[in-house]
C-alpha cells in the first residue's frame, strides 16, 4: 500500500478549520491536529520538555509535570521568546506526525489541522494545502463568542499578527468558504471526491 496523500488544513482564526476537519472526520479521514498534539507533547516528550526547561528555566513546568502557562505566557507575548519556543516544539510535532503518517497506511489520504501551517514551513512537506477562508468580521465575532475571556482588541491583535488571509489563499490549492452564505458540505465532498480519485 503506498503511503496516503498528505493534506493540510488552515486558515486564520475564528475561520472554522476544526469544524472543516470535523467533516472530513466524520467521511472517516484521519485527522491529526496539530495544536492538539502540540500541546500534548509539551508534557510527554521527553526531549521537549528538556529543551522548554533549558530555554525557559525549570518554572516552565509545575512540579506535578504541567505546563505552567503564567510563566510561559511572558513567551507567548513576546515575538522573539515565541519564536525561540516555536522552533523547539515545531519539529518534534514534525517527528510525531510523520511517525502518525507512517501508521494510517490504510487511507487514501490523511489531514493535517493547523494553524502555523503554512508559517512554521510545514505545509511544504504535504501533497495538498486547502485554507478555509471567512471575512474578518465574522471571524472576530466567532472568537468572541467562543471564547469569552477575549476582548476585541485582543481578537484584532491576533488577526493582525497572522499571514493574511490573502497571503494564505495564494499558496492554496483550493479554498473552502466558510462564510455563512455558501455550504460548506457540499465544498467538502467535493474535495472529498478528487482526493480519494488523485491516489
Amino acid at each position: 500500500m503506498k503511503k496516503p496523500i498528505q493534506v493540510g488544513i488552515t486558515g486564520g482564526i475564528g475561520s472554522g478549520k476544526s469544524l472543516i476537519c470535523k467533516i472530513f472526520g466524520c467521511l472517516g479521514i484521519p485527522l491529526y491536529d496539530a495544536d492538539s498534539r502540540a500541546k500534548m507533547l509539551m508534557t510527554t516528550d521527553r526531549i521537549l520538555v528538556d529543551q522548554i526547561q533549558k530555554e525557559f528555566g525549570n518554572l516552565s513546568y509545575h512540579t506535578n509535570g504541567t505546563l505552567n502557562k503564567e510563566h510561559l505566557k511572558k513567551a507567548f507575548a513576546n515575538p522573539t521568546e515565541l519564536k525561540k519556543l516555536n522552533a523547539i516544539v515545531h519539529p518534534r510535532v514534525a517527528h510525531d506526525y510523520k511517525t502518525w503518517v507512517d501508521q494510517q497506511k490504510e487511507s487514501r489520504y490523511v489531514v493535517k489541522e493547523a494553524a502555523l501551517l503554512i508559517e512554521s514551513g510545514s505545509a511544504k512537506d504535504l501533497d495538498y494545502l486547502i485554507v478555509v477562508f471567512a471575512p474578518k468580521p465574522l471571524r472576530v465575532q466567532r472568537v468572541l463568542k467562543r471564547d469569552p475571556h477575549r476582548n476585541l482588541q485582543e481578537v484584532e491583535s491576533i488577526i493582525n499578527n497572522q499571514m493574511s488571509e490573502e497571503e494564505k489563499m495564494a499558496k492554496a490549492d483550493d479554498v473552502i468558504v466558510n462564510d455563512e452564505t455558501q455550504l460548506v458540505i457540499p465544498q467538502v465532498l467535493e474535495l472529498h471526491e478528487r482526493l480519494n480519485s488523485m491516489n
